[in-house]
């Protein structure tokens, strides 16, 4: 005889087995040195900026949702693409200056470090690290 309960229980196996991973998560303040965030990012409120002088400590970006915030350039993230513990992210950046589409992988380390690195340039990446804000 089938028994009801043990088909509903296997179907709720199935379906949760299946299910996708979950998305990495990027946002936040990310420093290319970790113990010099204070000196790249500040806080007021919930609102997260870059400091006066922060191209002195090192370079950093924030990410909020679909946008990427750098001290000199904006970005509209276009499309992500989750692959193997990284994210190729297309972007639209500007500058005061200029326009530019831009591809870069985000390579996740653990929760709290990243490596970039553009495609078009070879053996080149940066490691930055999460900020506690």
């Amino acid at each position: 005889m089938i028994n009801i309960r043990n088909i509903q229980v296997l179907t709720v196996a199935i379906v949760m087995a299946s299910s996708p991973a979950s998305a990495i998560e990027l946002t936040g303040a990310w420093a290319s040195e970790a113990d010099m965030c204070s000196q790249v990012f500040s806080k007021r409120g919930s609102h997260v900026a870059f400091t006066e002088m922060s191209e002195f400590y090192g370079s950093g970006f924030i990410i909020e949702g679909n946008s990427i915030r750098g001290k000199s350039a904006n970005c509209t993230i276009k499309s992500k693409k989750e692959n193997a513990g990284s994210v190729e992210i297309s972007a639209a950046c500007a500058t005061s200056i200029m326009n530019q589409d831009m591809k870069f992988v985000l390579k996740v380390i653990d929760d709290n470090n990243i490596s970039r690195s553009f495609p078009d340039i070879s053996d080149m990446s940066v490691k930055f690290t999460r900020c506690a804000m």
